[in-house]
């Protein structure tokens, strides 16, 4: 590049540009080409600096803040004829042509600057500068585009040149199209191959997915399973050994004093220790839980199984659920019958009565449990299945909700105050199975 510039005097440029950023690259192709540059930021700073040390070519953005290229370039060859302008701009079509023509400019670059072009079009203009334009090339033309007319002043030699410049921006910006066309060309290729084989993968994929969401979803019933169960044990557990001590406690005081109560209690003992002995081994049933999928299970045989959990005492328990009809649920859900009798007999007081019934409604079905204790008051109907009542009077009904939500079955209480609790687990005729339907 200094070979470029042996034996060459070195020109001045005044460069004319609000944008430090450009303006400072400018500079740095221009001086790489050999230039003494000068910057200014705007066109009044422009004429003051060329009042004092004249360029001998300025370079000038278009698109200033209060005085425009157009203007500066137009002030500059009213004072100082003979310094050609050149124009650097990101906006490039006739009109700007013809702006720039009306206003005097010898030529145009368009931005981004590339360091050859501005060297070329420096060097055209130079040259254009020191020939001799004929004496029938000057004259005004009045040239009408886009419903604008614009009055030109230049010498052919001047509109030839421009002609030339924007004609060799042109055909630069043709190729560089050419060449992102070819790009864009190869790049559709390459993505109409990426979308056949991902069509190709899509089915595996989508069965991939299908199953990692079941996978997923059986993942988190089991954590849920396993949450649930260890808050039911925990639960029953504590309640269970508390009444054993408190039972065996009882005993120890009445011992000596009134030996026989005390071999009562004791056998009450005994009977929270079977108690105890079944809650153990229904968890040991589901040790497994989370391998333990919702399975159809008879509704009648669940209602029979959960009073062995249970001590009913002298309270009579009916089960009149049709033999065969079966309920698709967690194997939680005998869990839930169980504390639904237990509820029965440690808060109904009055209670002698607890029955087990099915009702159709449409397609909805209903498991009914209902006693004729002194039932739940009306502010208490939906507080009793909330965690936060759960923790005061136990976690079984809050428990039981979660449970039967598993396979989207749902439980309310409506019994009246007074005559008793009622509770309705509201299956879905999905989750009910009737013999011969």
């Amino acid at each position: 590049m200094e070979g470029r510039h042996e034996g060459r005097t070195k020109m001045s440029v005044l460069v004319v540009e609000d944008s430090r950023t450009q303006a400072e690259f400018i500079r740095y192709v221009l001086e790489a080409e050999g230039y003494d540059v000068t910057l200014t930021a705007d066109g009044t700073e422009a004429m003051k600096r060329m009042a004092i040390d004249m360029p001998d070519i300025v370079l000038s953005d278009i698109m200033m803040p209060g005085m425009d290229g157009y203007e500066l370039c137009r002030r500059i060859k009213q004072q100082y004829p003979d310094v050609p302008v050149i124009l650097v701009t990101t906006l490039f079509d006739p009109a700007d042509v013809l702006k720039g023509l009306a206003s005097g400019a010898d030529s145009f670059i368009v931005k981004p600057v590339n360091p050859e072009h501005v060297r070329s079009q420096i060097e055209s203009v130079m040259q254009t500068q020191e020939m001799r334009e004929p004496e029938d090339a000057h004259g005004e033309l009045d040239i009408t585009f886009a419903g604008s007319t614009y009055t030109i002043g230049a010498g052919r030699l001047k509109i030839l040149n421009t002609l030339l410049s924007t004609y060799t921006i042109a055909v630069a910006k043709n190729t560089e199209l050419q060449e992102a066309q070819e790009q864009l060309h190869t790049l559709n290729g390459q993505l109409q191959e990426a979308v056949a084989d991902l069509s190709h993968s899509n089915e595996s994929l989508a069965a991939e997915n299908q199953e990692r969401r079941r996978v997923e979803k059986a993942l988190a019933d089991a954590n849920r399973k396993l949450q649930l169960m260890a808050s039911i044990t925990r639960h029953d557990l504590l309640n269970q050994l508390a009444a054993l001590g408190g039972y065996l406690d009882l005993a120890q005081i009445l011992r000596e004093r009134e030996p026989e109560n005390a071999w009562h209690h004791v056998e009450s003992a005994a009977g929270m220790v079977s108690r105890i002995n079944n809650t153990v081994r229904f968890t040991a049933e589901y040790q497994k839980i989370g391998a333990t999928a919702p399975a159809w299970q008879e509704i009648s045989v669940l209602v029979e199984r959960s009073e062995k959990y249970i001590s009913t005492d002298s309270i009579a328990l009916e089960n009149t659920v049709p033999v065969g009809v079966e309920v698709f649920a967690d194997p939680l859900i005998e869990k839930v019958f169980s504390n639904l009798i237990e509820n029965a007999l440690r808060y109904g007081e009055t209670t002698t009565t607890i029955t087990f019934s099915l009702k159709q409604d449409g397609e909805m079905y209903t498991i009914i449990c209902e006693d004729d204790g002194v039932g739940i008051p009306a502010g208490e109907k939906e507080k009793i299945f909330t965690y936060a009542h759960g923790m005061n009077t136990g976690l079984g009904l809050f428990l039981a909700r979660e449970i039967l939500a598993i396979t989207g079955i749902t439980i309310r209480e409506t019994g009246t105050p007074g005559s008793g609790a009622r509770f309705e687990l509201l299956c879905p005729a999905r989750v009910i199975r009737v013999p011969g339907r």
